[in-house]
């Protein structure tokens, strides 16, 4: 009875294990094709090595059911009516990598990498995930259809046994892309495949094939101790994999979270607008994987490789972070307008930074701000026009010298920032260029009455005076003096208004207008 309750406490105790297995076929030339939907519909090959040895590595469907295969050399290959070639990019492959164990992470934390020379593989633990994506079928279904939204056909089989799932996803493409395999046939369901899906060594494969095992089902069907007997623990493992009871000690790896997009042209690109076209679906698939962790891009930097082993780098930066595709690309358009790259482009990175979306909600009565795209696009447009240091908000400096600024980029406050600081009172200031003439009477040493643009002003209230006109180590520029005035015409009007004396020669001018 004793060990009856502790073999009933182990069962309730065990953790239930449930995994689900991506696996993407030909990945060297799904990371080319992902961002030229216009090769699709062609047969498309790709080739890695020095010429004249070149050979293909990897190919798509349309090739492959156009008669090429894997290994041609390119003489073969050019046998074939009008083949697209592509170069093998490893930049491409590690970008594409990244971004879909990124994807897969939005489904769970552990992901264990299996990657080949031609294949794609991650497994992904995800039990436990059922209240927050619903049953395996409902996960695999989103998990297939944000893969394909990258631009990646895929393929997801759900076990509860690691290796089952990594074999049936090596296996021959069923009909359906996604498989469910339940507990009890797992066997079942793994014998039909060749032997090819369990990686044998050439000894193994060649042992196996003088035997006549060619499946894995003619391989769980051999006697175990026979089995070690001949091929030792390898034979046991062997056939603990065919049989879906091989257990799996899984290795997570966290996938740093990064917006890049990288692309090599086939042909150099001169004309901006070829450009764009590029940059637009780079721009698309940086958005969508933002949006999937309910993020927006705050800044994005455009590196162009130029033809001369030179590069040419810029970085947009809207006033808020924004998922908007035509603001980015108008961004982008007037700033490379602005500052052409010198020549001939090879290949284009985009990196963006992840913001957050959260909105501006202003008070009742606080005034309306700018709507942001149009405010960049504006701004863009003034800096392609006046140059860069010329847009942006005036910042005084610290110093005593007369209108010295210096100018910052534009920015908006959100949440309590801007309701405290449309809640503040302003006064602005309105300087003459140049300073007008003014007659000035003192009582006392103090303004007491002037006249300005021909009307009699009485001063109410005299602030002063201060000592300005240049920098504490020159001396020679401490000639002026500062007063702010408050005066009132006869007529009863007010004015506020800043007056300089020259000391060396006397003479009173009106340099500003407060309102």
């Amino acid at each position: 009875m004793a060990v009856s309750n502790r073999m009933v406490r182990c069962a309730m105790t065990k953790p239930t294990e449930l995994y689900a297995c991506l696996y993407t076929k030909e990945f060297p030339a799904q990371s080319l094709l992902r961002l030229r939907p216009e090769l699709h519909s062609k047969p498309c090959v790709v080739m890695e090595g020095e010429a004249p040895s070149q050979s293909v590595c990897s190919l798509n469907t349309k090739a492959r059911l156009a008669g090429l295969a894997r290994g041609m050399t390119r003489v073969e290959v050019e046998t074939f009516s009008e083949p697209v070639v592509l170069s093998r990019s490893v930049q491409a492959e590690t970008v594409t990598r990244s971004i879909l164990l990124e994807c897969a992470g939005a489904f769970s934390p552990r992901i264990e990498d299996h990657r080949s020379d031609t294949a794609l593989l991650c497994g992904i633990d995800i039990a436990g995930t059922k209240s927050l994506f619903g049953p395996p079928e409902l996960l695999a279904q989103s998990l297939l259809q944000r893969v394909r939204s990258l631009g990646i056909s895929a393929r997801v089989i759900v076990s509860d046994n690691f290796h089952t799932a990594v074999c049936i996803a090596k296996g021959p493409m069923a009909r359906s892309a996604i498989q469910i395999i339940p507990s009890q046939s797992k066997t079942e369901a793994l014998s039909g495949l060749p032997l090819s899906v369990l990686d044998l060594t050439d000894t193994q494969a060649e042992t196996f094939a003088l035997w006549g095992i060619r499946t894995l089902g003619n391989l769980a069907s051999l006697p175990e101790k026979e089995l070690i007997a001949r091929m030792g623990q390898d034979g046991k493992r062997l056939r603990q994999l065919a049989r879906g009871e091989h257990p799996h000690l899984f290795q997570p790896a966290q996938a740093p979270f990064t917006l890049d997009e990288q692309m090599e042209l086939d042909a150099p690109v001169d004309l901006l607008d070829s450009l764009l076209f590029i940059v637009n679906m780079m721009v698309d698939q940086l958005i969508l994987r933002a949006k999937a962790r309910i993020l927006a891009l705050a800044s994005l930097t455009i590196t162009l490789t130029l033809d001369g082993a030179g590069s040419h780098t810029r970085t947009v930066r809207p006033a808020l972070p924004t998922t908007d595709k035509q603001l980015w690309i108008k961004l982008l358009h007037l700033d490379l307008q602005a500052h052409p790259p010198s020549t001939s482009i090879l290949a284009v990175a985009l990196h963006a930074e992840p913001g957050s979306t959260s909105k501006i909600q202003l008070g009742l009565f606080s005034p309306q701000l700018p709507e942001a795209s149009r405010l960049d696009v504006t701004l863009a447009r003034i800096r392609a026009i006046v140059g860069e240091n010329n847009v942006g908000c005036a910042v005084l400096q610290d110093s005593h010298a007369l209108e010295s600024f210096r100018m910052e980029p534009f920015s908006v406050l959100s949440g309590e920032s801007a309701t405290a600081a449309s809640s503040q009172p302003r006064a602005s200031m309105r300087i003459l260029r140049p300073s007008e003439a003014a007659s000035v009477t003192l009582q006392n040493g103090r303004p007491s009455i002037f006249f300005f643009r021909e009307r009699r002003y009485a001063v109410e209230h005299g602030y002063g005076p201060w000592v300005v006109g240049g920098d504490w180590w020159a001396q020679t520029l401490w000639g002026c003096e500062q007063w702010d005035l408050v005066a009132r015409s006869q007529d009863g009007s007010l004015l506020c208004c800043c007056m300089m004396r020259d000391l060396l020669e006397n003479k009173w001018q009106m340099a500003a207008l407060y309102d």
